[in-house]
């Protein structure tokens, strides 16, 4: 299969698929107003960021968590009943980044802020690219790859802000290469806003060594909540935090029953297959053990460093207890890599693998809605295999260079 993806056919297969996706998203979005072809409000997920910086610019810092005044903001803006919940579940720090955007209509502020993030996404695609030596020579199909990357097209059809996370993973991979592992960690603790994401870096930091990067990560981490409870106040962040710790109790109500369908992690994946949740469990936590430990050996590697960077993105999108589509936007950075190593490494016997394995990630995104009716998430088994790989090569590098010092 490795020998069919040459770049002639890839470039074929970007052009349908934008043809498909973005003529999709111009026939559904080609109504006048704030309401799509379906019925749904455009650029949906910006609602709760728009309220919050409402809520935040007019001095209501104390209503940020309440759920109530949420629903009636949300009524005010669509100007009719709705039955769409979306609640605070962010920092108010986020709110605050979105304040000079409130003076602006809700359609007209979400769409500067996703022509801003666009230019964000390509930026960052950009930086990485001028990276990737052997893939200096496909401007077009990388440009082509990016613009019909599943996650892309769902973070911009959302008004999601998974470019920021992207923007923080691709400040850190520069600063790594630099060799200021003080910075990269700051940058990696900016991923607070999704606190998510930082459940499996700490930890492979921490069992791998990484001292100097997990104590930018901790200081960063800090220094956002230090500054954030210092502007906004003890009642406020007590808010929040009552907020992430009774989120089980609610999420239901805020998202649709098809909603697992659009995860890609360990936890969806398992609660997908299994009709048991503590089973569910179980599972999640053991295989969340196997790929944060293939994590920490492949960082202790010492290796290439764009592949044991790439080990740590995917160790934070498996062990995400709460990923959707479009935050897959962080595996950007970790696909051209690996496109770009398969390409400088084509004698290696797992370049074929690395290759088809990119593919299959790359494409299998959009299959989640058929995990209503599987029940199995096919991207995620993707990403374990990726993973997997990633581990394997590095410790066979680590091998052969040990042979070479032997002699």
């Amino acid at each position: 299969m490795s020998a069919w993806l040459n770049p002639r056919r890839l470039r074929v297969q970007a052009i349908i698929l934008i043809c498909c996706l973005w003529g999709a998203c111009t026939v559904d979005f080609s109504t006048a107003g704030l309401f799509d072809r379906a019925g749904n409000v455009k650029f949906q997920d910006f609602l709760q960021f728009y309220i919050s910086a409402r809520l935040v610019a007019h001095g209501r810092n104390n209503q940020l968590y309440d759920q109530q005044i949420a629903s009636t903001e949300l009524e005010h803006i669509v100007q009719q009943p709705t039955r769409v919940r979306l609640p605070t579940v962010y920092g108010p720090q986020v709110g605050l980044l979105f304040v000079p955007l409130e003076r602006f209509s809700f359609l007209a502020a979400a769409s500067i802020w996703v022509l801003i993030s666009v230019l964000v996404f390509f930026v960052c695609v950009y930086w990485m690219w001028r990276l990737c030596p052997s893939l200096r020579q496909y401007p077009g199909l990388v440009a082509m790859s990016a613009v019909c990357f599943p996650p892309f097209f769902h973070f911009f059809l959302r008004g999601q802000i998974s470019v920021l996370l992207l923007l923080c993973f691709t400040a850190a991979f520069l600063a790594f290469r630099s060799g200021n592992h003080w910075m990269a960690g700051a940058a990696l603790g900016l991923l607070v806003i999704k606190p998510q994401f930082l459940v499996a870096i700490p930890l492979v930091l921490l069992l791998s060594g990484g001292w100097k990067t997990l104590a930018g990560l901790v200081i960063s981490v800090g220094a956002q909540l230090g500054l954030t409870w210092t502007y906004f106040g003890t009642d406020v962040m007590h808010a929040y935090f009552a907020t992430l710790w009774h989120m089980p109790r609610w999420i239901a109500l805020a998202e649709p029953a098809t909603a697992q369908a659009q995860m890609h992690s360990l936890r969806s994946f398992w609660l997908l297959l299994l009709p048991w949740s503590a089973a569910a469990l179980v599972f999640y936590v053991c295989s969340s053990i196997t790929v944060l430990l293939m994590a920490v050996a492949s960082w202790r590697s010492r290796g290439n460093l764009a592949l044991r960077f790439s080990t740590l993105i995917f160790a934070a999108v498996l062990i995400n207890p709460h990923l959707f589509v479009y935050d897959l936007l962080v595996l950007a950075p970790a696909m051209l890599v690996h496109v770009d190593w398969a390409l400088g490494h084509a004698n290696h016997p797992a370049s074929a693998r690395v290759s088809v394995l990119l593919y299959l990630a790359f494409l299998l995104p959009l299959s989640g809605p058929l995990t209503v009716w599987t029940h199995l998430q096919l991207s995620v088994p993707v990403f374990v295999s990726m993973q997997a790989l990633l581990w394997s090569i590095l410790r066979s590098n680590a091998h052969s260079d040990t042979q070479e010092l032997a002699r």
